[in-house]
């Protein structure tokens, strides 16, 4: 079968492509051919700016064009480098040929033979080291991030708008001290704001070094060039990365376990989330905008469920088991290398794919909300036992005998505890009119801290 939407092995590619296509432009086959060649023409841009010898007189001007191989990519331009790379059965060599061929059809070529320079003294993963890291940057900070920023804006707004709303809080599923829905919502906005920010000051590194992560051929051309600058330059200036300073031939990876760590933590509190607000719908605090059309259950037309939290649950838990698996298989690598960092390398974009899912769903699913203030009251109203903590703390200030025990006398009962059961214990205290009138004041609805 041909490719599609329906035939794609993935839901990635397949079923959710409409909600990860912006990821083709980082972590897809062609994307990745791309950022090769942009590192590839980029460095020999910066050779050219040292200048090397036999590179002093390239013309500075036919850097734009050079420049354009890679800013002008095309889908068949990859096509290209993967019938090289059918011949060579090497992925980075077939990007350097690649080059060569372009810069002779461009008419580019000299006599000089400034196109040897093209992969000078690199090695495959000096290339893969930088074009990764590179992918993941600017998916993060054109995909990735904005999206989490958006769902943090919504909650936002949902917090400011909701944050004088009573609701009965809920520890270990048991009524408790009652609280304000928008400060609920403000927990997640401030933990998502903080993980994300730990994400960001993350600092994204590369792998530039030769064979073995020492400049061996590059010192050995040129030994009078300090290499080890000229990379930090390169990686830094014209990738806008960080070398890392001592490596083998393959990047040493921790960085991408510390950030596949912090996108973890994002995900589980988005996980946290998506339960309390389906625990939130199935108490009836909230209802669901109902769209024309839409079926919620096959066989019971009445139904309308949270699936857009359910969803965006089963993506993150995914996500969660993909990036934990690269946190962990990454940073090891007998010796001075192995291959399998190669491999799983290519898979750095699918814990990004099924969050993007999620995030969306979860959007989708907040903004389905509508607010039963009603219940929400209803069942503060049933619940008068709460303020049992606050009187018995007033009661503590005034060195009432007692005061915990009196009140966990009075409602650790099965009987209901009513607005009546409160005000007739107030009345029965020894304590000043004053103190009563205080007590008197406190209620499920009022009783919710600052």
């Amino acid at each position: 079968m041909d490719l599609s939407l329906l035939t794609a092995i993935s839901p990635i590619d397949g079923r959710y492509r409409s909600k990860t296509e912006p990821l083709a432009e980082y972590f897809s086959e062609f994307a990745l051919i791309r950022y090769r060649i942009r590192v590839e023409i980029e460095y020999f841009i910066t050779l050219c700016e040292l200048p090397l010898p036999q590179l002093a007189d390239f013309d500075h001007s036919l850097f734009a064009p050079l420049r354009d191989i890679y800013g002008e990519f095309t889908p068949a331009d990859a096509q290209r480098v993967k019938e090289i790379e059918s011949i060579t059965n090497h992925d980075v060599k077939a990007v350097e040929y690649y080059i060569k061929e372009k810069i002779e059809q461009k008419g580019l070529s000299g006599s000089n033979g400034f196109k040897e320079f093209i992969h000078f003294g690199l090695t495959s993963q000096d290339i893969n080291n930088t074009s990764v890291p590179l992918s993941i940057k600017e998916a993060l900070a054109e995909v990735y991030i904005p999206l989490v920023e958006e769902l943090i804006e919504q909650l936002h707004d949902y917090a400011e708008a909701w944050k004088t709303v009573p609701m009965l809080a809920k520890t270990h599923g048991q009524p408790a001290s009652p609280t304000r829905l928008g400060k609920e919502i403000m927990v997640y906005v401030y933990r998502l704001e903080e993980q994300l920010r730990s994400l960001k000051d993350t600092p994204i590194t590369a792998k530039f070094g030769g064979a073995t992560g020492n400049f061996n051929a590059h010192h050995v051309a040129y030994p009078q060039y300090d290499w080890c600058d000229f990379g930090n330059r390169f990686v830094s200036e014209k990738l806008g990365l960080e070398r890392e300073q001592f490596t083998t031939q393959i990047s040493n990876y921790d960085w991408m376990g510390a950030l596949f760590d912090a996108m973890r933590r994002i995900n589980t509190i988005v996980i946290d989330l998506d339960r309390d607000f389906w625990m939130y719908i199935s108490m009836d605090y909230f209802k669901q905008k109902i769209k024309k059309g839409e079926v919620g259950s096959s066989a019971m037309p009445h139904k309308v469920n949270p699936i857009d939290y359910e969803n965006s649950e089963g993506n993150l838990g995914i996500a969660n088991a993909i990036l934990q698996f690269l946190a962990a298989k990454l940073p090891v690598s007998r010796l001075q290398r192995d291959l399998t960092d190669s491999t799983v390398l290519r898979n750095v974009g699918v814990p990004m794919g099924h969050a993007l899912i999620a995030f969306q769903s979860t959007l989708k699913g907040l903004r389905k909300l509508i607010l039963n203030e009603q219940k929400l009251q209803q069942d503060l109203d049933n619940t008068w036992a709460v303020v049992a903590e606050g009187i018995q703390t007033i009661l503590r200030r005034e060195a009432y005998p007692n005061p915990y025990e009196t009140l966990k006398a009075l409602t650790r009962t099965n009987e209901g505890i009513t607005a009546e059961t409160i005000a007739n214990f107030i009345d029965t205290l020894d304590v000043s009119d004053a103190v009563k009138d205080e007590l008197r004041a406190i209620t499920p609805s009022t009783y919710t801290g600052i």
